[in-house]
């Protein structure tokens, strides 16, 4: 059994003749139920990217649309684009943006936004803005429709992945020079947009390739389907489109900064999934935990949740 745990040990090496490239990564046991486990108020001193703990959702909410608000307002006073890629997921705060956008009278003349992913059908087909599920829909209703027209955004300049045009996004993100800010959330398997575990039984990926990721067209795992279908339909799985245009992680990675935020602990599904994002090593499995390789991560990756999202996992039957 020594022998054997010194091999373990060696596996990051070059046990043969040929170099071997880490891919996922796990803990011990006793690791996992202290990552678990730790104080809300101790996650950031356990973590290579900065982690924030606020009050409660209508915090969190308030403070992603200040976010979103001051990054244009700064941008505008120094003559310069704004550059977001933005998710639909968390949502809440589109309104409150909007909100602070007339009433501040901010110019959006000069914003660009890259939205991190839309629903397709089984043919691979956008899903109408009619659709309940449509990502485009819901943004009409809940922040550009309830912007002031004199703000003046171009419509021009908010871009949904594209299927049919699948280097359309990242060609134009390259040519302004990247993204400010990304802004999104954590999905239940550690997916930032469908940025979804890679499956490697049959196929082969590595980080670097995984992080140098293009828009495309996934199908959407099926953790994810289960959670999206609970959390947005009711549980009704057929009502869910199964998969999806994404973002590639090359993209989010051109970022100067990322935000995500968390809010999913009202439904007890993204406790676990908070604490892995910032405690657990970088591994190909949980795609959130690959930005900890991100450059002063410490300084440009922020994770920031409620207090019951970040409170302690407890175990017990429901």
């Amino acid at each position: 059994m020594e022998k054997i745990k010194l091999k373990l040990k060696q596996c990051g090496g070059n046990m043969s003749s040929f170099k071997s490239i880490a891919t996922h990564q796990t803990v011990s046991d006793e690791d996992f139920r202290k990552i678990m486990s730790v104080p809300a108020a101790e996650i950031d001193t356990h973590s290579d990217v900065k982690v924030e703990i606020v009050k409660n959702t209508h915090t969190l909410y308030n403070k992603m649309a200040r976010s979103m608000a001051g990054l244009i307002t700064k941008n505008n006073m120094e003559g310069k684009l704004t550059k977001m890629i933005i998710p639909v997921g968390p949502t809440p705060q589109y309104p409150i943006l909007a909100d602070i956008c007339n009433k501040e009278k901010i110019s959006l003349k000069g914003v660009w936004i890259f939205f991190m992913d839309e629903y397709l059908d089984w043919e691979s087909r956008v899903v109408p803005k009619s659709h309940p599920m449509s990502f485009a829909g819901y943004m009409d209703k809940n922040l550009f429709g309830l912007l002031d027209s004199s703000l003046g955004l171009n419509t021009e300049q908010v871009v949904w992945p594209n299927p049919y045009d699948l280097d359309y996004n990242d060609s134009k993100i390259e040519e302004l020079g990247g993204i400010d800010v990304c802004y999104g959330g954590i999905g239940y398997h550690g997916h930032v947009a469908f940025n979804e575990p890679y499956d490697t039984y049959y196929r082969r990926m590595t980080i670097e390739k995984f992080l140098n990721s293009k828009t495309r067209v996934i199908e959407l795992n099926s953790d994810t389907f289960v959670i999206n279908s609970l959390c947005g339909i009711g549980g009704n799985c057929y009502g869910l489109p199964p998969k999806a245009v994404t973002i590639g992680m090359k993209s989010i990675m051109s970022a100067k900064r990322i935000e995500l935020y968390c809010d999913g602990g009202d439904l007890n599904w993204q406790l676990a999934t908070f604490r892995i994002a910032c405690m657990h090593p970088p591994t190909l499995d949980r795609p959130v935990t690959l930005l900890q390789l991100y450059e002063n991560p410490k300084e440009t990756i922020f994770f920031i949740a409620d207090e019951l999202t970040a409170s302690p996992i407890k175990v017990g039957p429901k």
